[in-house]
């Protein structure tokens, strides 16, 4: 059991972050999208909104807003339906592997049995009835039945023909009878029956009796009357005859039924949308459009006599009488399966994405930019010049006037400067060999000149150089590429190149010598699997990163490989990729040897943090030890799918692009200052009862860090972390310190100390 929303991680509590200039070390923050809403439900004057990924509450009495996602406590993310039980005042929260929370005061009860069943068939729960203390679970398997007291599966009811499973799209029932919406039609059977398990319990009663035979997509009870959805047709069962209730003009998106009323979402295939809300006697009581708020309506309820709608598209929109409210939360519009990077505390996400084959998905997501706490979105959707360019993959940000580069698979490359787009293609880019309309951008990166290096992915000259005087020059690759599949462009200390060669062609190293319009002084080499060539681990290389040291990290199907000659590559040394050997307990192996690296990056203490298909890892700067790994099982991490990950060197922020969304972590490490001035204590003072981290940040590399009495005792000494020490607020021999003011003492490289702060320390 879970406590409910007290967002604390590693015994840091948001009250005290609330209370601190900066945000905690340890700290998991989830920047999830919340603006596609799929389900609603209210009660208890609170409104629940369910999103793909999380949930969002609104207080009616204050209209406050609440997050709520695995970072506050959630078990998953992905949900696919929720309900609120107004008798148990409990919330029901189910997830899209069929996991189940269920939230009860400041609690939150995980019910993992239909996810942890070892039976095949579709586990998916479509939707959620309650009755007295239990909860029905229509699903693909057939009805599920939750005990709501104990929290466990009480039974389960394969109701299909021979007793077979089925898809159950709806369940409820009356004072008699249970009913089941199926795609085999409208089953019914007595809630007293001995065994509901047995399939012959349950009667047919689609095809008879005026009820149309097939599918039936929706049951409920309007009061007391039981109503069953056929097509676009609501049906009402009168003793053992259906008669016709409603017939809908447009195609039926869904059906509640709240205060009396039934609510019905409808969508035409051009997108006309809108709720049609109905009394008992099938009376049209409104109808509620709105274009850009009603686009595509998932499910209406009335909560306290007004409408409150979730909307794919629109969010959720509450309606009174004669206006609206919509809800659209600051947060990017969808995951980030492309390239994340960070400048000058910036943290840009593209939305774009190719599969394994380098294929694109045709995902006009764009990208996102996180700034000083609230986000924009750069899409087809807002800005209808954009419309052509779709999986965005690769971002950079232009150091001499922070303009953003942004590569699309497929559409070519766009140059934001302020509000002005500007599209490259014909001309300057070139189409993909076999696809002439697709000009793919697959990497971009600056160098020390600032010099915009690209990626042009399939083209004929799949390498191009844009100089600041706008001039550009192309150049071929002097090796057999498959597919002329370039991606990731990294540049070193020596201005060197590193280009990731897609599909199995290894890692390229080009040096453009000292002009880069002459061709005359270019060197190349190419690394690869085996000894004298390369070395690296696989040839398949996925990722690359330069850390502080000028060594090379390269990511690959098999492994990491670092190449720490760069200096002489071209000097016919021999220099080639070492694989780093990580200690595991008493033994030791390759570093992720037998995993998919998919990136790496570097912190302010030269670690590397490496993303992974398992998981997230950070490993020691020579990459011998393993300092931490983050799972969905050991941490609020939102998948183990880790696509990719960047540092945000000036706060220690970590951001992690999952298969479910974007999160991020406090790490210890910043990047160090030219001088130690600006240094910030946090939290400061300490106060009682506090567990977590305490950060020294603003420092020097690597400073020697003392913490001492006021009278100059020693009490404890570390180093920084590049430019942030970290301290647990014990003394040198494991003590918890005494209330008190302590002092802060740096050693700088000339070992000359400087008292630069002050710490308040409230033990009890």
């Amino acid at each position: 059991m879970r406590t409910l929303l007290l967002f604390t991680i590693l015994g840091i509590s948001l009250s005290v972050c609330a209370q601190q200039r900066d945000a905690p070390i340890g700290i998991w923050k989830e920047y999830l999208p919340y603006n596609s809403v799929i389900d609603v439900a209210g009660g208890n004057g609170v409104i629940y909104a369910a999103t793909p990924y999380s949930l969002f509450t609104v207080t009616l009495a204050g209209n406050s807003i609440e997050r709520l996602s695995r970072v506050t406590g959630l078990s998953e993310t992905g949900i696919s339906a929720i309900l609120y039980d107004h008798l148990q005042e409990k919330l029901v929260v189910c997830y899209s592997n069929s996991n189940i929370d269920i939230l009860y005061r400041n609690d939150i009860i995980n019910v993992p049995d239909l996810k942890r069943a070892a039976v095949i068939g579709d586990k998916t729960i479509y939707q959620v009835h309650a009755l007295d203390k239990n909860y029905y679970l229509s699903t693909g398997l057939g009805v599920i039945v939750i005990d709501g007291d104990k929290y466990e599966v009480k039974d389960s009811w394969f109701i299909g023909a021979d007793g077979q499973q089925v898809k159950v799209n709806s369940f409820t029932n009356d004072a008699v009878s249970y009913y089941a919406a199926t795609i085999q039609g409208l089953k019914r059977a007595n809630r007293n029956a001995s065994n509901l398990a047995d399939h012959t319990q349950w009667q047919l009663m689609s095809g008879v009796n005026g009820l149309p035979a097939g599918e039936c997509q929706h049951v409920t009870v309007l009061q007391n009357k039981v109503i069953a959805l056929a097509g676009n047709s609501l049906w009402q069962l009168n003793g053992n005859n259906w008669q016709l209730w409603y017939e809908a003009d447009w195609p039926v998106i869904s059906v509640s039924v709240s205060e009396d009323r039934m609510l019905i979402c409808e969508r035409t295939a051009t997108g006309e949308s809108r709720v049609v809300i109905l009394d008992a006697n099938a009376s049209v009581q409104r109808t509620i459009t709105q274009p850009g708020v009603v686009s595509f309506p998932r499910k209406a309820i009335i909560s306290e006599r007004d409408t409150w709608l979730a909307d794919q598209f629109g969010g959720l929109t509450h309606f009174t009488a004669g206006s609206y409210e919509q809800y659209r939360l600051n947060s990017p519009e969808a995951t980030a399966s492309g390239e994340i990077t960070v400048f000058n505390n910036t943290f840009y996400a593209t939305a774009g994405e190719v599969n394994e084959a380098w294929n694109y998905q045709y995902n006009g997501n764009g990208f996102y930019i996180l700034k000083d706490g609230q986000w924009d979105n750069i899409n087809r959707f807002r800005f209808p010049q954009l419309d052509t360019l779709l999986d965005f993959v690769t971002i950079a940000v232009d150091p001499a006037d922070e303009s953003i580069w942004a590569g699309s698979f497929g559409g070519g490359l766009l140059h934001v400067t302020g509000s002005d787009f500007s599209v490259i293609k014909q001309n300057i880019l070139s189409p993909a060999l076999g696809d002439p309309a697709s000009y793919r951008v697959s990497g971009l990166a600056f160098d020390r000149d600032h010099t915009l290096w690209v990626s042009n992915f399939g083209a004929a000259q799949p390498l191009l150089a844009r100089k600041t005087d706008g001039s550009w020059t192309r150049f071929s690759i002097p090796f057999l590429i498959t597919e002329n599949a370039l991606t990731q462009i990294i540049s070193d200390d020596n201005n060197y190149k590193w280009i990731v060669a897609a599909k199995g062609g290894g890692l390229i190293c080009f040096d453009p010598g000292s002009s880069i319009e002459s061709t005359g002084d270019d060197r190349w080499k190419r690394f690869t699997n085996g000894t004298g060539n390369g070395n690296l681990p696989a040839a398949d290389v996925r990722c690359v990163a330069k850390d502080k040291s000028d060594f090379i990290w390269v990511g690959t199907t098999n492994g990491i490989g670092v190449i720490q000659c760069s200096g002489q590559i071209f000097t016919g040394q021999g220099c080639e990729a070492a694989w780093p050997v990580v200690k595991q307990g008493n033994f030791a192996g390759y570093l992720f040897s037998g995993q998919v690296v998919r990136s790496i990056a570097v912190d302010g203490a030269n670690r590397k943090w490496v993303a992974t298909d398992n998981g997230v890892w950070l490993v020691s700067a020579t990459g011998e030890e393993v300092l931490y790994q983050f799972t969905e099982t050991n941490s609020p991490l939102l998948s183990n799918a880790v696509r990719q990950v960047t540092v945000n060197g000036k706060t220690g922020e970590v951001f992690f692009a999952t298969a479910r969304g974007i999160c991020s972590f406090r790490g210890t490490a910043t990047e160090g200052s030219q001088r130690n001035e600006n240094v910030l204590v946090y939290p400061n003072p300490v106060p009682p009862g506090y567990n977590g981290t305490i950060g020294i940040k603003g420092l020097v590399n690597d400073a020697i860090v003392k913490i001492t009495e006021m009278d100059g005792r020693l009490v404890y000494q570390t180093r920084a972390l590049g430019g942030q020490a970290v301290w647990d607020g014990k003394d040198y021999r494991g003590r918890r310190i005494s209330t008190g003011v302590y002092l802060v003492v740096i050693s700088k490289e000339d070992r000359q100390e400087k008292t630069v702060s002050k710490i308040v320390f409230i033990s009890k």
